[in-house]
C-alpha cells in the first residue's frame, strides 16, 4: 500500500485551509458589496434623490467598496508572504545548489565505490 496519497493530503490542511478562509472571505465582501448597493437603493427613494444623484452616489460608495477591498487583499498577501518568510522554506535557488552539491556527492560517492 502507497501512502503518498496520505502524505500529501497531511501536507495540504493549511493550503486547504487558508484557500477555504479566503474564499469565505471574498464572499463576505461581494455580500457586503451588494448590500451596499440596496442601501443607496433605499437611501436614494427615502431622499428623494434624482437618478443622476443615485448613480453619482452609488459610484462613489462602489469606489470607496472596491479600494478597501484593494487594501484587503493587499493586506492578506502581505501577511501571507510574513507566515511563508517565517517558515524559512528554501529559495528556488538555494534548492538547485542543494541539488547540485548533492549531485557533486553521489558522483564522488560512486567514484569511490569504483576504487574497491
Amino acid at each position: 500500500m502507497d501512502n503518498k496519497p496520505e502524505a500529501a493530503r497531511e501536507k495540504n490542511p493549511v493550503a486547504e485551509t487558508f484557500e477555504r478562509i479566503w474564499s469565505q472571505a471574498l464572499l463576505a465582501v461581494n455580500t457586503a458589496e451588494e448590500e451596499a448597493s440596496r442601501a443607496v437603493q433605499r437611501v436614494a427613494a427615502v431622499a428623494g434623490w434624482s437618478q443622476d444623484e443615485v448613480k453619482r452616489q452609488a459610484q462613489a460608495f462602489s469606489d470607496r467598496l472596491a479600494g478597501h477591498r484593494k487594501d484587503l487583499e493587499h493586506n492578506v498577501e502581505d501577511k501571507v508572504r510574513t507566515a511563508v518568510t517565517r517558515m524559512k522554506l528554501p529559495r528556488r535557488e538555494e534548492l538547485q545548489a542543494f541539488g547540485t552539491r548533492l549531485e557533486r556527492l553521489a558522483e564522488r560517492i560512486q567514484a569511490l565505490e569504483q576504487r574497491k
